[in-house]
């Protein structure tokens, strides 16, 4: 989900254990610069970007938070369809992020505290020509897209058993079935995100609802239902309605996932996305606060991650062999990790609930996905590298 409006203090603590181990303090040669690089300074008030015309192609966006508050970057076609994004960008950090453009209008958004629409700058992309591509990155995102639509096509059947069990009242049935209907979802969350309408009505907690609206009335989604079961432990009239409406608008995000914009750089920083969700909602317990079922989600985003970072290795080998090595090593250790919360086979998606992991084994989490979220950072960068 995307990133939940977490108090200040939370938010800085949460974004300074991303930021101090991914190499997003160092400088950028954007300010000014010629090609595709442009500086993005962002604020408490103000989101400055040092140009607003740029060429179809490779762009690089060098975002500097002189805020106080935790802020996340987008780059938006003008529908507010996602481009690319980089969020948890602590005060007074910087970090990169890469992304393929065609030629169009979109805007750059800032996002003080990481919530609201945000403050934007229009930019224009000229030139007709398309990206050249390695054929290889091509097959890759042709293979990403069959990979994204193939977890919305086994989602539906196992959230339509999760659903049903709540329609039929069935308590204990819904809780089971409740973490495995999230595991396609949660592989695949930013191509989901890119939308911009799908995930606030399928995936949104409590607190990530925006101002004005009311959790009664607007909430709706698995963590709604979650509150019910776990919380509340009663299904009454409305969460019968709410698990028809989840149907509904999961079956709706199958449909679009085929046409979703998908380069090689979206999947390279969809990769570090869902190491940042990880790290924020996951490794915290506030994604599933009631059900105390992260990880299960944990494995689902580590698992897309490495879907990505698996298509596109052959590329990111040839342009630089260190970082795949660095790749390779640090999700071989997170996975290591991960295993020993298994509660049932090698394959088995049942996981200790998260309640009973201890403050020490949370922090030795933490930091697995600090390792892994640095080298990460690069892959997006290495991809489109030239030699």
């Amino acid at each position: 989900m995307r990133p939940v409006r977490l108090p200040v203090a939370t938010a800085i603590a949460a974004a300074a254990a991303l930021t101090a181990v991914t190499g997003c303090t160092e400088k950028s040669d954007a300010k000014g610069g010629g090609g595709n690089s442009v500086e993005v300074t962002a604020t408490d008030e103000k989101c400055e970007v040092s140009k607003t015309k740029l060429s179809a192609g490779h762009v690089e966006l060098a975002i500097e938070n002189k805020g106080s508050k935790v802020t996340e970057v987008y780059l938006l076609f003008p529908d507010d369809r996602i481009v690319s994004e980089r969020e948890n960008i602590g005060p007074g950090t910087q970090q990169k992020l890469t992304a393929e453009v065609k030629s169009g209008s979109y805007e750059i958004a800032c996002k003080p505290g990481m919530k609201g629409p945000g403050i934007r700058q229009k930019v224009t992309v000229t030139g007709g020509k398309a990206v050249k591509r390695d054929p290889r990155l091509d097959k890759a995102v042709a293979d990403y897209r069959a990979y994204a639509q193939q977890q919305a096509d086994e989602t539906l059947p196992k959230t339509k058993t999760f659903t049903d069990a709540v329609r039929a009242g069935d308590l204990e049935a819904a809780k089971k079935a409740y973490a495995p209907s999230r595991i396609g979802w949660e592989r695949t969350e930013p191509v989901a995100e890119s939308f911009g309408d799908i995930d606030p009505k399928v995936d949104v907690r409590e607190d990530g609802l925006e101002d004005g609206q009311n959790a009664e009335k607007d909430w709706t989604g698995w963590h709604r239902l979650e509150r019910a079961l776990w919380k509340d432990k009663k299904i009454g009239g409305r969460e019968k309605k709410l698990a028809t409406q989840l149907d509904k608008d999961l079956k709706d995000w199958q449909n679009r996932v085929g046409k979703a914009e998908i380069t090689p750089t979206s999947m390279a920083n969809g990769a570090k996305e869902l190491l940042d969700e990880v790290a924020t909602g996951k490794v915290t317990g506030e994604e599933e606060r009631y059900s105390h079922t992260d990880l299960v989600d944990f494995k689902a985003n580590v698992e897309g991650a490495e879907k990505s970072y698996g298509l596109l290795k052959a590329v990111t080998e040839e342009n630089d062999p260190a970082l795949v090595k660095e790749l390779d090593k640090q999700f071989a250790a997170l996975d290591k990790l991960l295993d020993k919360y298994r509660e049932g086979g090698a394959d088995s998606y049942e996981f200790t609930s998260y309640d009973k992991v201890g403050k020490a084994d949370r922090k030795e989490l933490q930091d697995g996905v600090n390792a892994l979220a640095e080298p990460l950072s690069k892959l997006a960068a290495a991809v489109v590298k030239t030699k």
